[in-house]
C-alpha cells in the first residue's frame, strides 16, 4: 500500500534556517590549515565560547592580529626578554633579601657582620635592576 504524498503545509520544519546578512565583500578565497588534536580542541572551544563557527573565529582572530602592527616578532621577542629580566630580578631580590635577613639577625645578636656593605650594595643593584625593567615596561605602554 502506498502512502499518500505529504503536503508541504502539514509538514513542520525540522529546523529554522537563519537568515544570512549579505556580505559587502564576498569571500572567494579558501585557505586550508592542518591542526593537531590539541589545537583543534582549543580553537573549537574558543569559537564555541564566542558563539562563532571555527572559520569565522579564525578569520576574526587572524585579522585582529594582522591589524595589530605593534605585535611584530621583534616586539614579542622583546616582551619575552623583558619578562625573563623581571623573573631574574625577582630571583635576585629574593637572594638579596635572604642575605639582608642574615645581616639583620647578626646585628640584632650584637654582632657587626663584615658583609653589611656588600649586602647594601647588592640591595641597591637589585632595586635599580627592577626599576629599569619596570621603566622599560612602562615606556612600551
Amino acid at each position: 500500500m502506498e502512502e499518500p504524498p505529504r503536503s508541504h503545509a502539514s509538514a513542520a520544519p525540522a529546523t529554522t534556517a537563519r537568515k544570512r546578512s549579505p556580505q559587502k565583500k564576498k569571500r572567494a578565497r579558501v585557505c586550508n590549515i592542518r591542526l593537531n588534536d590539541d589545537e583543534w580542541s582549543r580553537l573549537t572551544t574558543a569559537a564555541r565560547t564566542s558563539h562563532k563557527s571555527l572559520p569565522a573565529y579564525l578569520v576574526r582572530a587572524g585579522l585582529a592580529a594582522a591589524d595589530d602592527s605593534r605585535n611584530t616578532a621583534a616586539v614579542i621577542a622583546g616582551h619575552r626578554d623583558l619578562i625573563a629580566e623581571l623573573f631574574a630580578a625577582r630571583r635576585h631580590l629574593g637572594q638579596v633579601g635572604n642575605n639582608l635577613n642574615q645581616v639583620a639577625r647578626a646585628i640584632n645578636s650584637g654582632g657587626q657582620p663584615a658583609e653589611i656593605d656588600a649586602v647594601v650594595t647588592a640591595v641597591q643593584r637589585a632595586v635599580t635592576r627592577v626599576q629599569a625593567a619596570t621603566d622599560h615596561l612602562l615606556e612600551q605602554q
